[in-house]
């Protein structure tokens, strides 16, 4: 078999997650879908292309297995996805591709590899290009040059190396603003990919993952996709999501609930909104699950519960008023409680996401915030602590202040693939291994709660789909809510 291109999500660690906006291996189980790789896979068959797509960790495929089966195909082109931990594995195996088949084009893409791409390009030269920040397009004219024995040189978007030995770094590729011509991701993942394979903790399995936007115009100065990736906010037509949610029911009938990924769905009310009446028109059955910030009104969550919303995802990170400024996030805490109180009345859920370590933040602010989630009672909750990633503001900020502990990216995560603070904080009050540790403790705290146990089971009981939900986020989560796994990462 010989293909145009091969799109992998290369071998790393068991259930790491690369394109999480913090990847690691998530002690709730989570596994992520290579959506960006799937997107870019599916617009480059669109275009005529014959390609695959390979998940070497979701299908836990080892190194040279999964070399093996590149090779096997004799691709044209290879596009590797990479993250910060993962960085030395994925230039590991771009090195592997090339020496087992040197006429092989080897790309990298993704966030760390667009933060980084001179770095990168200057180091290693095996590596072919890497093509920045949003690639579809940019895949596709390299496949239009190679296939058509044309230079690839000036191709927009690309970092690499010309015939003299010299870095280049071509302007950025535009950004795709007509989403509609993309194709859907889940027919990228039946064709592609075993669906049960993936699980997030809060969305109902059998579940499938889908992006209606890109980019986000909030400047919250953590966040990695935006900044790195995406940009401003671009959206689907209503018309054509509702169409991606009546394919999935008649072509993957097995999958309970629909998780729309994108940084933030909510970004344009009046688009949310449209969306919402667009699957009420399609009489849509299907449950989603979305991310939104902590503003939205009623009258747009009780739409979007008609229209099948079962849970948002909301990113509190703090209810330290002084923290949510420091990091940026450009919300107050009183618009947060209403917003809170309307998704309640509304019959929404809300997984909440908060950190550990934003600058301001103290066992204190911590403290105060986990006894405000618990208040609330949210249906489940994660804290994590502070990642700052190149590309970001937030991790300008560490460097500049002397943050940063160590400067191996492996080390972004722990030997086993768990979140693990890269940053020495003692003079804001906090130290990273302090941040580390309320993270496991807040977990126990809130999810060994007899009330939130029971309350737990007496969903289940009345729910089939929820009891599966639940009992399987318990078995990945038991080991971590009994045992304190901090001395791994002392």
């Amino acid at each position: 078999m010989s293909l145009n291109a091969i799109f992998v999500n290369g071998p790393f660690l068991k259930g790491f997650s690369r394109e999480s906006r913090s990847p690691a291996v998530t002690k709730s189980g989570t596994l992520y879908y290579p959506g960006w790789l799937a997107y870019a896979c599916g617009y480059a068959e669109m275009n005529g292309y014959t390609c695959s797509l390979l998940d070497s960790i979701a299908d836990d495929i080892s190194f040279q297995d999964s070399v093996k089966k590149v090779l096997d195909c004799n691709p044209q082109l290879v596009v590797i996805g990479t993250s910060t931990p993962s960085i030395d594995a994925d230039i590991n195996f771009a090195r592997a591709i090339k020496e087992g088949n040197s006429s092989i084009i080897v790309s990298l893409v993704g966030t760390h590899a667009s933060s980084m791409a001179k770095e990168i390009i200057r180091e290693f030269d095996f590596i072919d290009f890497i093509a920045r920040r949003e690639y579809d397009e940019t895949i596709k004219q390299i496949l239009d040059a190679i296939t058509t024995k044309k230079s690839w040189y000036n191709t927009l978007g690309i970092t690499f190396k010309n015939d003299s030995r010299e870095v280049v770094t071509n302007s950025d590729m535009p950004y795709i603003h007509d989403l509609d011509k993309l194709p859907f991701a889940s027919a990228v993942y039946k064709k592609h990919l075993k669906i049960e394979n993936y699980y997030y903790g809060h969305v109902r399995y059998p579940m499938v993952s889908i992006f209606t936007s890109r980019g986000c115009n909030a400047r919250c100065n953590y966040c990695l996709y935006p900044q790195t990736m995406f940009g401003n906010f671009r959206s689907r037509s209503p018309k054509n999501i509702a169409d991606e949610f009546k394919w999935i029911k008649e072509n993957l009938p097995n999958v309970k609930e629909v998780l729309i990924d994108d940084d933030t769905f909510t970004m344009n009310k009046a688009h949310a909104m449209a969306t919402a009446q667009e699957l009420i028109k399609i009489n849509n059955k299907l449950k989603w699950t979305c991310e939104a910030r902590g503003n939205l009104d009623l009258e747009t969550l009780q739409l979007m519960k008609k229209a099948g919303c079962r849970l948002i995802v909301t990113g509190f990170e703090s209810v330290d008023q002084n923290v949510l400024d420091r990091v940026n996030k450009g919300i107050k805490m009183n618009v947060v409680s209403q917003y809170v109180k309307d998704a309640k009345k509304a019959g929404i859920k809300i997984h909440a996401c908060f950190m550990a370590g934003n600058p301001g933040d103290s066992l204190e602010t911590l403290n105060k915030t986990l006894d405000w989630a618990i208040d609330n009672n949210f249906d489940t909750i994660q804290f994590f602590p502070l990642q700052v990633y190149p590309g970001t503001k937030a991790y300008d900020w560490a460097v500049e202040s002397g943050y940063i502990r160590n400067q191996d990216f492996r080390n972004w995560v722990s030997p086993t693939g768990m979140h693990s603070n890269t940053l020495n904080q003692n003079d804001v009050g906090l130290t990273y291994k302090e941040a580390l540790d309320f993270c496991d403790y807040a977990r126990r705290k809130y999810y060994l709660r007899p009330t939130y146990i029971a309350t737990k089971i007496g969903e289940g009981l009345l729910d089939p789909v929820e009891l599966r939900k639940n009992f399987i986020g318990f078995m990945n989560l038991k080991k971590y809510l009994f045992k304190n796994i901090s001395k791994e990462l002392s």
